[in-house]
């Protein structure tokens, strides 16, 4: 029998059916552009409207290229309409803005990504033994490259979790061995890679992320797969302005942002949601959530590259 669930995602997909970007226009955010030229795109992590308006603001006044990330629990929790508010919101910027699904670790998911009109897909298969990885990866890949979506894929498995995926922390945490780095990304095709290096999805434990990351790993994947495959960072809460420039200095180019631009909002919104008007608490909790995705933007250099 049908769900709620399987209704709403298909009516998801009717809603968008005619509505997808070119090929052209997501390598030019996501792909091609930054990879060769080293511009950033940095995804905002976004969990409703706010999000939403703050990132797109930004990228605006900063003229900075961005990804807007969503889970798939958007789609399943917000519904057809939100979402497709976000992909329009986001394609009719001033400067170029993609949607990204972050995280597709259920086939059922996977297979609606392919149908909406978003920029790029991250399939998370880190949980399948590495041949499977690699199999299931290059198959949604193909799928994907005729529809014009950028995959993404985690090689080995980055512990812990964070807020809209399941948490991994029972598991093994595996780090990617840069001598298989170019194995999986010619065997699967896929344009980004996910590496696990010792970031930890959600908080850190004592030391931070300056004790964990493997900045030297991180380097020989770099040399192992070339500038064309870009390596994105997962994992970034909190670290340290000098560690996203180690990163981005080995060529990271896709750095996702999540809790550190979130947390003044959230703040701010605890404080006062008793005291103010509802109008007056979204304006300015917006703006709060704005200069945040604005200073990161600076931080991490893709202010004024928006083409």
């Amino acid at each position: 029998m049908a769900t709620e669930s399987d209704y709403r995602l298909d009516k998801l997909v009717y809603l968008f059916r005619t509505q997808a970007r070119s090929s052209s226009y997501v390598e030019s955010i996501c792909g091609t552009r930054y990879g060769k030229a080293g511009n950033m795109a940095n995804p905002w992590r976004l969990y409703n409207n706010d999000g939403v308006m703050a990132a797109i603001r930004a990228a605006e006044a900063k003229r900075s290229p961005a990804l807007i990330e969503i889970f798939p629990w958007t789609m399943h929790f917000q519904g057809p309409h939100f979402v497709k508010y976000i992909v329009e919101a986001a394609h009719t910027a001033s400067v170029p803005i993609g949607v990204h699904l972050d995280h597709c670790m259920d086939p059922a998911d996977v297979e609606q990504a392919l149908n909406l009109p978003i920029d790029s897909v991250m399939v998370d298969a880190s949980r399948l033994e590495p041949e499977e990885n690699i199999e299931y990866c290059r198959q949604i890949t193909e799928q994907a490259k005729i529809k014009g979506i950028t995959v993404e894929a985690e090689m080995g498995r980055i512990n812990g979790g964070e807020d809209g995926i399941p948490d991994a922390s029972h598991l093994e945490e595996i780090w990617t061995d840069p001598q298989h780095a170019e194995e999986f990304t010619r065997r699967t095709g896929v344009q980004f890679l996910a590496p696990s290096f010792g970031n930890i999805h959600g908080p850190y434990p004592e030391g931070g992320s300056e004790k964990y990351w493997q900045l030297d790993r991180l380097k020989l994947i770099a040399d192992a797969i070339g500038p064309t495959i870009p390596r994105v960072i997962h994992g970034t809460h909190p670290v340290p302005n000098w560690l996203f420039h180690k990163a981005i200095a080995t060529g990271a180019r896709k750095i996702n942002i999540n809790r550190n631009a979130r947390d003044g909002y959230t703040a701010f919104v605890a404080e006062n949601a008793d005291r103010l008007e509802l109008t007056a608490l979204k304006e300015q909790s917006v703006a709060i959530y704005q200069r945040s995705v604005e200073h990161l933007m600076d931080v991490l250099g893709s202010s004024g590259k928006a083409h």
